[in-house]
């Protein structure tokens, strides 16, 4: 099923999403951490659009929206939109993050103060309760 193309959509989540749209979700690099690949690889390979739900930042307060991801990638250009605890956003084809939806009461400004990547507001974003 997934290395056949056979599944229209895939969600994960994950550690980084990077303005381009490069995932790491199976490593954090760190020297204590357990690696947990699984099939990750192969869905994001395998999927025609692939969604990525996290909290928009790390426990520390850290981005996980960056403009290139620092973790170990699990694969190129291959989010599709990701969903955090405070907005949508659409990854544009060639890159670039478009905010489509905001928790309600969370502003664009709030949301990113809180990404390590430069976001775009669509004009007609919706509020999401």
């Amino acid at each position: 099923m997934m290395r056949g193309g056979h599944l229209d959509i895939t969600v994960l989540g994950g550690f980084q999403v990077s303005a381009r749209g490069d995932l790491a979700n199976w490593s954090t690099g760190e020297p204590d951490a357990v690696p947990a690949v699984g099939g990750a690889m192969d869905l994001v390979a395998g999927a025609a659009n692939l969604f990525v739900m996290m909290e928009h930042v790390t426990r520390d307060g850290l981005p996980k929206i960056v403009e290139r991801c620092s973790y170990p990638l699990t694969g190129l250009g291959v989010v599709d939109r990701i969903y955090t605890d405070l907005a949508v956003i659409d990854v544009q084809p060639g890159g670039g993050l478009l905010v489509t939806g905001l928790a309600e009461g969370v502003s664009f400004d709030a949301v990113a103060a809180l990404s390590a990547a430069p976001l775009m507001l669509k004009g007609q974003c919706r509020v999401l309760r």
